[in-house]
Formats: C-alpha cells, structure tokens, sequence
C-alpha cells in the first residue's frame, strides 16, 4: 500500500466528514421557518425572551459559518449542546442509548460474516445445484427490505411460534441476546445475501484462474489449493465487501431499533426528529456519518494491505 493511496484515503475521509458537517448543520437553516420556533415546536405564539434564550444558546444570530464552526468545534470536544426535548445534554442521550446500538450492530455484524462468506464460499465450490440454490436465497434475502423482514420475523417467531422477545433491548447477558436476536437477523439479512453474492463471485473467479490450474496440474492437494490459491487470493474483495456491509448496518440500524423497540441511536434519532429535536438529530446524524467513513476507510486501508491489487485499481479510477 503506497503512501499515496494512504494520504488520498484519510484525505477523502476528512472532507467526507467535513461536507456532511456542513450539510447536518445547514440542514436547520434551510427548513423553512425560525429555526428557533422550530426548536420550541413550532408553537404559534412562542415567548419572545424563549426564542432569545434559544438563538443566543445556539448561536442562531451568528454568521453562519460563526455559528457552524463553533457547533462543529464543540462537538469535536464532546460537547454536543442541550436538548429541549428531554431536557438534558444530547452527550448524555447518545451515551445511554449508544451500547444497544453497538450490540445490536456487533450480533448483526457476526451474522453477516459468518453467514454470508459461508454461503458464499460453499456455494462457489460446490457448484452445481448448492450454488444455484444459494443464488437464489440470497437474492431474495437482498429484495426483501428490512421493515418488510422484521414484520415477518415478528409474525413467524414472536406470534406463530414464540420463541423470541420482540420488544426492547434485555438485561444481562443471555436476555440481551434473546431480544436482540430477531432485530439482528432482520438487519443483516440483506448484507448476508449481498456479502454471499460477491464472495462467491470472487471465489468462483480465483477457481477459474491461471494460477489455480498451474498448482493443480503440479500435483498440489486440493485443500492446499483452495485455502493458499483460492480463498487467500479472494480475501481481499470478501473483506472489502463485509466491511461495507457493517457500515450499512450502521446506516439502516435505524430501522430495526424502530421495528422492535431496542431504543438505540436510530431511534433515539427518530423520535428527535419527529420532536423537532434538532441538537440530537444533528449530533446523532454526524456521528452516523463519521463512524459509516472511518468504517469504509479503515476496510480499503486493510484491503489494499492484504491485496495490492484493490489499491491500484482504486488508484487507477483515479
């Protein structure tokens, strides 16, 4: 990996923060209305001296790049300002709320690791009707969307057949996994079948490859040939392609914090939104979007470690 591809990757990460920032910020200003009455619900008849308070504690009659790089300063320093909802720092709203989003996120993480790089692997060697049973699994695991999945999941295992809690996030270990199995599968359901499909892609690939055929007609044994030649040489774009999927798991986690009541960061961001809530819906947005970037950035930089080739052909794009 050359110094170039590292510079040009923690380069794009940063501007990718800063742009998304800028838009989360300006957000607010480009709804239309006071910003201010919105951060008092858009009452009718709002208190003068309230509006006041509000613009001068949110720093609403600044210049607006002023009041945009004292809001994205703060925040680097961990101050994410007050909520007028739930009257409390949104710092300490996102710290109650985040370890049910880092489960959740994590057991659904696990699912599309070991599930989608097993099914993919499997079916790409086995060929024959395992690969075209597999194919079609997935990619109806893929168009099912997740709101769609969890209603079923609901249906089927919590109404039909009740083995699974589907409400709230559990106490303790083997409850916290109890509740949170359901959710998790609804969410990585879709980045299973998507993981699966590129797995077996490239493992199907590096088995039709030059290389491949020299080993073997040297007599090297087949299992030698499938973990040093195949899957070794396919890790790079199955790691690429799971990385990715995490960071989507980030982004619809949403979703499923809705769908089954875990109250993590997706839902607390939602119930702000529909509150007109904006500190926390700003503050959760843009930690979304910079754990979604370093998630990426983090995944190429040890992709093109693992494979050269990943890291000149993104440079060649270039």
């Amino acid at each position: 990996m050359s110094l170039r591809f590292l510079s040009v990757r923690l380069g794009m990460l940063v501007l990718t923060v800063l742009v998304s920032s800028l838009a989360i910020y300006g957000a607010m200003f480009l709804t239309p209305g006071d910003p201010a009455t919105l951060l008092v619900g858009g009452s009718r008849n709002p208190d003068p001296a309230v509006l006041a308070q509000i613009r001068s504690d949110y720093h609403l009659d600044d210049p607006f790049i002023q009041g945009y790089w004292h809001w994205l300063s703060n925040f680097l320093q961990g101050d994410f300002g007050q909520s007028l909802v739930y009257r409390e720092s949104v710092t300490g709203l996102i710290g109650e709320r985040a370890g049910d989003t880092v489960a959740l996120v994590a057991y659904a993480a696990v699912l599309v690791l070991a599930g989608g790089m097993l099914i993919g692997t499997v079916a790409a060697l086995r060929g024959g009707r395992t690969e075209a049973l597999a194919t079609t699994l997935t990619a109806g695991a893929m168009a099912v969307p997740t709101f769609v999945m969890a209603v079923l999941l609901i249906w089927l295992f919590a109404v039909q057949l009740p083995w699974f809690p589907v409400y709230g996030s559990g106490e303790g270990f083997t409850d916290t996994l109890a509740h949170l199995t359901l959710p998790a599968v609804a969410l990585a359901l879709n980045w299973i079948g998507y993981v699966a499909q590129v797995t077996r892609t490239a493992v199907r690939g590096e088995l039709r490859s030059e290389h491949v055929e020299t080993a073997r007609s040297r007599g090297v044994p087949e299992r030698v040939v499938i973990r040093r030649h195949v899957l070794h040489n396919a890790s790079g774009a199955m790691f690429a392609v799971s990385g990715v999927g995490i960071a989507g798991l980030i982004a619809t986690a949403a979703v499923a914090e809705q769908a089954f009541g875990t109250g993590g960061l997706g839902a607390l961001m939602i119930e702000a939104a529909s509150k007109q809530d904006m500190a926390v819906v700003q503050a959760v947005s843009l930690i979304f979007v910079i754990v979604f970037v370093v998630i990426n950035t983090g995944v190429d930089l040890i992709s093109a470690a693992v494979d050269p080739r990943i890291a000149a052909q993104k440079g060649a794009t270039r």
